[in-house]
């Protein structure tokens, strides 16, 4: 398995005794990556833009993180009939690949939330708070090595899956713990704005209980070395949503 490996390899960053320095972790990414992305939902060909960003690598909870950040919002004209909002953003360590802090603000119509988890990786616990009108706070335990949702997409662009590989890790989202699995189908040629890119086809899947990922779910990495998300499929039931890559 692509991610029990990935744990093994893990395993060697945590500090030894001795003079062995920590070593980061290959990945396809880097600082400054910006993706941008067109949202269609239904018969609205555009309903909305998104864009997904390395912002940069910063020193963080005594280590080293990427910080990323993903931002969605509607069309002009869709955010007159209904205001949305969404900020997502991570701080993944170099050495471990696994989430330092994870944050998701929603704003829906002036209903505004904001959701944050904090991880203690040694501890196997996680402090979560929603901040709404009033403030709720929990801690919970969470499995070794588990990634919040956005580090969990991150993580899988570093796994170079190949065609009928599958691996699943454990995320935690919304204040609970579950298992994803992700299942790497055929290389398919997919359009975007800047032309044809052949890219892998993941499907992710909840084992067991956990959240529901909606019908359809699927996921596109370019099979070149960055192994970009090229697109992003979900059908919900207030219809189908497709995230295709238009800059990056």
């Amino acid at each position: 398995m692509k991610y029990a490996a990935l744990i093994v390899l893990l395993s060697l960053a945590v500090p030894q005794a001795g003079p062995a320095p920590k070593r980061e972790q290959p990945v396809p990414f880097a600082a400054g990556e910006v993706l941008n992305y067109d949202i269609s939902w239904s018969t609205f060909l555009t309903a909305g833009s998104a864009t997904v960003s390395v912002k940069e690598k910063k020193p963080s909870y005594g280590s080293t993180a990427y910080y990323i950040v993903a931002e969605g919002r509607p069309t002009p004209l869709l955010s007159k009939l209904y205001g949305l909002y969404y900020k997502a953003d991570t701080l993944i360590d170099v050495y471990t690949l696994l989430p330092q802090r994870g944050s998701i603000y929603s704003d829906e119509n002036g209903r505004k939330r904001m959701r944050v988890t904090k991880f203690d990786h040694t501890a196997r616990k996680a402090d979560y708070e929603v901040q709404t009108a009033t403030l709720v706070k929990n801690n919970f335990t969470v499995p070794a090595y588990v990634q919040d949702a956005l580090s969990a997409l991150y993580v899988v662009r570093t796994l170079g899956l190949k065609p009928g590989e599958k691996v699943t890790m454990p995320v935690c989202d919304n204040g609970k713990s579950f298992k994803l699995q992700f299942q790497a189908g055929a290389i398919e040629t997919v359009k975007t704005a800047n032309g044809t890119i052949q890219a892998l086809k993941i499907v992710p899947t909840v084992i067991g209980p956990g959240p529901s990922l909606g019908r359809g779910v699927a996921i596109w990495l370019s099979t070149d070395a960055r192994r970009v998300p090229v697109r992003i499929e979900s059908e919900l039931a207030v219809g189908r949503f497709v995230l295709a890559l238009r800059q990056g």
